[in-house]
């Protein structure tokens, strides 16, 4: 598979302060990229750099194998874009917040009710946006931000304040439309969210990435010894070595009846983070 964006030696400062140092990583077609660290770690200013609304201090960028400040009239009709910065018409209705896009991106109106129809909204295309729910509304701009089929989505804290049986149709959403060809690229500070969705996740600090792969790889790479054990008789929990000794223990354990759970200890995406760098989520 091809690089859809690739970064190298990207360094962006900000007058005396430095947002990014040598950010440097690739992002393959039809991953879901996760982008994950704090507030100010530079998540936001990386989207931009890859959306040409900014241009790095030195280092290349590149989006679908060309340079994104050189081509981006024509990267910017194949990328979709939600930002915490996203709004939309309050007094026109859904339809007519999307048919303004679409008329832009020259989208007919039958894929624009395709659209709704994706989103769950088909049934809201005549309410006024300002009387959306705030999942809603999250609903009608991921619409938008779909609408012309992107072959890359930059996805900004997506399902950020969200109640949870929203955040879980939003996810499904993504993966339909990861399924049907767009490459994801996703900021969040929800971890189980990243855990859940992405392919590879990055964790950047202080403008740098600590580390990048997959989320259960990563899980493991840092697990400790450890393995906890809950005996039956006071549904006690006890700390034993992953070794021979552990495993006797274990094996008496079952012999004896007393065994009712075993639990590795493999340490979440925020934990790993936290030990990478002292910082949290």
């Amino acid at each position: 598979m091809e690089n859809i964006i690739s970064m190298k030696n990207v360094r962006k400062d900000f007058k005396e302060n430095t947002a990014l140092k040598n950010l440097t990583f690739n992002i393959k077609e039809g991953e879901v990229f996760g982008f994950l660290g704090p507030s100010g770690a530079g998540k936001t200013t990386t989207i931009k750099l890859l959306t040409s609304q900014l241009t790095p201090t030195s280092g290349e960028v590149k989006v679908f194998g060309q340079d994104v400040y050189a081509n981006k009239k024509e990267i910017f009709k194949s990328i979709g874009i939600l930002s915490d910065t996203s709004g939309m018409y309050d007094r026109l209705s859904v339809l007519d917040n999307l048919m303004l896009f679409a008329n832009i991106y020259g989208v007919p109106k039958k894929d624009v009710l395709e659209v709704l129809e994706l989103v769950g909204m088909t049934e809201d295309i005549k309410k006024e946006a300002k009387k959306l729910s705030k999942g809603m509304k999250q609903r009608l701009m991921i619409a938008r931000a779909v609408l012309h089929k992107p072959k890359l989505l930059f996805l900004d804290e997506p399902t950020s304040s969200l109640d949870p049986g929203t955040t879980l149709e939003i996810h499904k959403l993504l993966k339909k439309l990861n399924k049907e060809g767009s490459t994801i690229f996703l900021t969040t500070h929800n971890m189980i969210e990243a855990d859940k969705l992405c392919d590879r996740v990055a964790f950047l600090n202080a403008g740098e990435i600590v580390d990048v792969g997959n989320p259960e790889a990563l899980k493991l790479k840092y697990t400790n010894e450890n393995i906890k054990v809950i005996l039956k008789d006071k549904n006690e929990e006890i700390m034993i070595k992953n070794n021979s000794e552990g495993a006797s223990k274990i094996k008496a354990w079952i012999e004896q009846g007393k065994l009712l759970a075993i639990h590795s200890m493999e340490p979440s995406l925020e934990k790993i983070f936290l030990n990478l760098t002292g910082r949290e989520l």
